[in-house]
């Protein structure tokens, strides 16, 4: 198990880290729970930077791309089978242990993204909060951490079918918008 509060160099000092851990990081947008600690840090806090940190060797990916039933969990882990399914050209051909590192950098940035598509992220663009989404993973053997040149600061980095009018939130008439 990986220590978030290490990783990030704030072990010692309380309030500086704040934590939210499921198998193998899933951002979905039916997941009440990481959503209501994401608002809670967002818009509470007002942290400036989320970090979608997972690491090589992730049970949760290993198990995603096996063909071994698990029960309910098989349902949580197909969203990193809808990664491996979008990435599949980049994962064929290569030995196991390779593929499950690639597989590894691959659902983190994923679940970057989907964080990006919460309207609870978004608002706090539109809202002028400056606010970083990155994301890294970690090495339990060597205990190195890698960044993967995933961070998103901005609404425009993310794509347009994903992007909401979240100015109808904050305008007086949002009601005569609705359906």
């Amino acid at each position: 198990s990986v220590v978030g509060s290490a990783i990030c160099g704030c072990e010692h000092r309380t309030g500086e880290g704040f934590v939210d851990r499921n198998v193998a990081n899933v951002v979905t947008h039916t997941d009440f729970n990481c959503l209501s600690v994401v608002q809670y840090a967002v818009e509470v806090l007002k942290v400036k930077h989320i970090i979608v940190c997972g690491h090589y060797g992730c049970g949760g990916v290993i198990a995603a791309l096996g063909r071994q039933k698990y029960g309910l969990i098989d349902n949580w882990l197909r969203h990193i089978q809808d990664v491996a399914s979008l990435h599949h050209k980049q994962l064929e051909g290569l030995e196991l242990k390779a593929k499950q590192d690639l597989m590894c950098e691959l659902n983190v940035k994923a679940q970057v993204f989907d964080l990006c598509y919460t309207t609870i992220v978004q608002d706090a663009w539109m809202r002028g909060q400056e606010l970083n989404v990155h994301g890294w993973i970690y090495s339990l053997s060597n205990g190195l951490l890698k960044d993967l040149d995933t961070t998103v600061t901005q609404l425009d980095q993310i794509s347009d079918i994903y992007q909401m009018d979240c100015l109808l939130l904050y305008t007086s008439d949002a009601a005569d918008h609705l359906p």
